[in-house]
This record gives C-alpha cells, sequence and structure tokens, in this order.
C-alpha cells in the first residue's frame, strides 16, 4: 500500500477512535461496546463482598461503610444518600444499620434487596440462650446481661450478625444472585456460575470450623460483645459477652466482676477482643482473672490490621483463633 494510503487509514481509524471515546455512556464503567456496568450500592463489607464475587466484571461494587468504620454506628451523609439513587441496586441488610434503612426508605424501596430474610435472621434471645450456659444460674446470668447489653443501641429483636455463620452466607448469595438475574438476565448464566464457586468456598469453610472444632477442652467464648451467636449457634460454643450484642455499650463494674467470676469458674484461659473495637475491656477481665487475649473479627470491615485480605481469609483466621483459645485438637 503506497505510503500515503497509508496515512489515511491511519488517519480513518484514529479518528473513529475519538469518536467512540467522546460518545461513550456517562454511567461510567462503559466497556468497548458501549453496554455499562450495573451501578451496585453495598451497605457494608459482608454484603459488599458477596456481591462482588457474584457480579464479577459485570458491576462497579461500592460500599457506604468505609473500611475502619463500625458499621453498626455508620451515620450517612446527605451525598452517601443521594448515591442510591444513582444506583441500579441496592443490596443491604434491615436491622443491621438504621441510617441505611432510612436511607432506602425514602430513597430506593424499589431498586433495593434486603437480605436479611433470606439468612433467617435469629431473634436476640435465640441467639443469647441457644448455648445461654451449663446451669440455672448460668441462664441467670445471661439475661442480666442482655438486659444491659442492649442499653443505647437498637438492633431491633434480631440478631443482625448472620454472615458469620457460612450456611446462612450462602443463603445470602443465592439471593444477590437471583436478583442480579432479574436486574441484568443478559448475563444471568455468569452471576449463577460465580454464586455456585462462591457456595462451595462456603461449604469448604464450614467444614473447616466442623472439623476445626469438633473436640475442644472449651466450649465457653468469651467475647468483647455478642456478635459471634450464629457462630456459636453453629458450631455449638456457649458465647459469654462481656457486653450484650451492641458494641457500644460499656459494662458496669458489677457486670465485669460477674463475667470475671464465671470465667474463673469455667476456667476459660481466653478473652477475645476485636480488631475495630478498643481491646481495653477485654484487657480488664484478663488482668483480673490472669488469662490472655486473642483477636477474634465480627468481620464488620476489612482494614490494614485484619487478619487477611478478605472474608475467607479472615474466617481462617478467626478459627486458627479459636482453635489456640479454647484448646482443639
Amino acid at each position: 500500500m503506497p505510503r500515503r494510503s497509508r496515512a489515511l487509514v491511519l488517519a480513518s481509524t484514529l479518528a473513529l477512535g475519538l469518536s467512540a471515546c467522546g460518545s461513550g455512556s456517562t454511567d461510567g464503567g462503559a466497556d468497548a461496546e458501549g453496554s455499562a456496568d450495573l451501578q451496585v450500592v453495598a451497605s457494608f463489607y459482608p454484603v459488599q463482598y458477596l456481591v462482588e464475587r457474584v457480579a464479577g466484571e459485570h458491576a462497579e461494587v461500592s460500599s457506604l461503610t468505609a473500611p475502619g468504620v463500625d458499621p453498626h454506628s455508620l451515620e450517612l451523609s446527605p451525598r452517601d444518600v443521594g448515591s442510591l439513587g444513582d444506583a441500579d441496586l441496592v443490596v443491604y441488610s434491615a436491622g443491621m444499620q438504621a441510617a441505611v434503612d432510612d436511607a432506602v426508605e425514602s430513597q430506593v424501596d424499589d431498586t433495593a434487596l434486603d437480605v436479611a430474610p433470606a439468612a433467617d435472621l435469629l431473634s436476640v434471645s435465640e441467639t443469647e440462650e441457644e448455648h445461654a450456659g451449663h446451669s440455672e444460674e448460668g441462664d441467670e446470668d445471661r439475661e442480666h446481661e442482655g438486659d444491659e447489653g442492649h442499653e443505647g443501641h437498637d438492633h431491633g429483636s434480631e440478631d443482625p450478625h448472620f454472615w458469620l455463620d457460612p450456611e446462612r452466607y450462602g443463603h445470602v448469595v443465592e439471593a444477590i444472585a437471583d436478583r442480579l438475574v432479574e436486574v441484568d438476565p443478559d448475563h444471568a448464566a455468569d452471576y449463577e456460575a460465580n454464586a455456585a464457586s462462591v457456595v462451595e468456598d462456603l461449604d469448604a469453610l464450614d467444614a473447616d470450623f466442623e472439623q476445626g472444632l469438633a473436640d475442644c477442652t472449651s466450649r465457653d467464648l468469651v467475647t468483647t460483645h455478642e456478635a459471634f451467636g450464629y457462630l456459636a449457634e453453629r458450631y455449638d460454643l456457649h458465647q459469654m459477652g462481656i457486653t450484650g450484642i451492641s458494641p457500644e455499650a460499656e459494662p458496669s463494674a458489677a457486670r465485669l466482676a460477674e463475667i470475671s467470676s464465671q470465667v474463673e469458674e469455667l476456667g476459660v484461659t481466653t478473652i477475645y477482643a476485636e480488631p475495630i473495637l478498643t481491646n481495653a475491656i477485654a484487657r480488664t477481665v484478663a488482668q483480673e482473672t490472669g488469662t490472655r487475649v486473642l483477636t477474634l473479627d465480627p468481620l464488620g470491615g476489612i482494614t490494614e490490621e485484619s487478619a487477611g485480605e478478605d472474608y475467607l481469609e479472615v474466617m481462617r483466621a478467626n478459627l486458627e483463633a479459636l482453635s489456640d483459645g479454647l484448646g482443639c485438637s
């Protein structure tokens, strides 16, 4: 081809390329064929993780809860609330974050997916009482603890921490996949395949927990607050929170004395603190009882201090901490 002809072809190609760049969708995430990715907003990390894995390359996923922020106490800016209206889908868990519940109701009720029904949430009393103690005295202590722990923070009547049970978490995967198929049926096969992969990973995680916690010296799980009710219910542990289900509650001197007495009576060797919250309460009980403090992550978010880069890695780190602290073999 003559040099002039090659130059004309090149010029035409560049012109077409520039024209294509200038006429792209304003939705963001558009591919070369002009089909825009879904814009999905997740309320906090456990929901975000599942949406990212199930949606794969077909969605841009953002979270309302920044890393390192306690999701229970999230406050939304007007800009945050406004972003919900621009999303193709908002995925949240009702009862976990009051600010998100209010924003969804006022802004995007028709484009929102509440995953709480798929998780089949237990009532707070069920997660407290399922493994509430080994005697009538322990039951009375639990009732007192629950009354005190809920003061100042309202989750309603249900425990929202479903993701710490891999089986319930798997049910949420399926709900997310079904909704993505409704919103974007062209990629249904991808969503269904991705969901199957996540459920397979969660089944393997569940099997590891079952095996790892089957034979333990102690089944008494002493935590800073009662975020681990579903995990305890799933793997036959007895959770004792220094405070109740609210991470914001401050235990009274009487409660600290009560839990210290229980720790000594039951021969507990480990108190579990959380990476996002201060460990001062756990250390106070540990000093009183001669026990040690290990970290157990409720997975409200992933930060540089997390023991892994995603849900699966942190949950396996939790399993190691539980096995160590409870004397499992």
